[in-house]
């Protein structure tokens, strides 16, 4: 009786050519993980500029932000007088590590800095990046300077390559909360004593996040928001020359 000789596997690290050769099998990793790098680079806006730290605009800096004691107390550490310094420091030491990028908000119309905000807890893994630490002058917090600023870095941001964009706030500080939903931001919750203010206060944060679901959304609320300001500063000017 003769024996059925059956064909025997091929293991994965042989495989057999068309023309009876044996070569090297190759098997090629798939990435499944979407690119995302954030470039240190100035956004230019119609209405502000934010220019990444560096020296030769330290000074402006720190004018800006030396106003308000009360807003800054509600922050994880404080960059008004004394505090500056060290608020300097400790961000171009994040931002050298790739943890952060930290900018100065320039009003174009007046050529002054008016503040700062920041990326920060980037996480190239999960396409996810923080958009906090930001403080502006008191006179300029009701017009065009946060809108733009934040479309400015929220399209830098979903350019890269980022899924989601994060924003907390403090749970006391209702003017912020209510500037975040402005933009068109989700509100996910409240993460309980989510960490320490430089005053020692542990503090509840509220969490807003905006998607690249709900960019296209978001992107257009806010060029329409901000073409009414366009308008609305067109026509003050006009009437000022009549």
């Amino acid at each position: 009786m003769k024996e059925h000789l059956w064909p025997q596997p091929v293991s994965r690290e042989t495989a057999t050519t068309n023309r009876g050769q044996n070569a090297p099998a190759t098997t090629h990793a798939i990435n499944m993980t979407p690119a995302f790098a954030l470039e240190n680079v100035a956004l230019e806006g119609n209405f502000v500029r934010l220019e990444p730290y560096e020296e030769s605009i330290k000074t402006a800096v720190g004018a800006a932000l030396d106003c308000d004691a009360a807003a800054w107390d509600l922050f994880a550490m404080s960059g008004q007088g004394a505090h500056f310094e060290k608020w300097w420091r400790d961000l171009n030491e994040q931002t050298a590590r790739g943890n952060w990028i930290a900018y100065a908000i320039r009003d174009r119309a007046t050529q002054a800095v008016v503040g700062t905000s920041s990326f920060l807890n980037i996480k190239k893994e999960r396409q996810t990046v923080e958009i906090g630490a930001t403080f502006l002058h008191p006179e300029v917090r009701s017009g065009y300077v946060n809108a733009e600023s934040k479309l400015l870095m929220l399209r830098h941001a979903f350019a890269s390559g980022a899924r989601r964009v994060e924003l907390l706030t403090d749970a006391r500080n209702a003017r912020s909360q209510a500037a975040i939903a402005k933009l068109g931001a989700v509100r996910e919750g409240v993460l309980r004593r989510d960490r320490m203010t430089w005053t020692g206060h542990v503090r509840d944060s509220v969490l807003f996040a905006i998607t690249d679901l709900d960019w296209p959304d978001v992107r257009t609320r806010l060029a329409s928001r901000l073409a009414s300001m366009n308008a609305r500063t067109s026509t003050s000017q006009g009437d000022q020359a009549i």
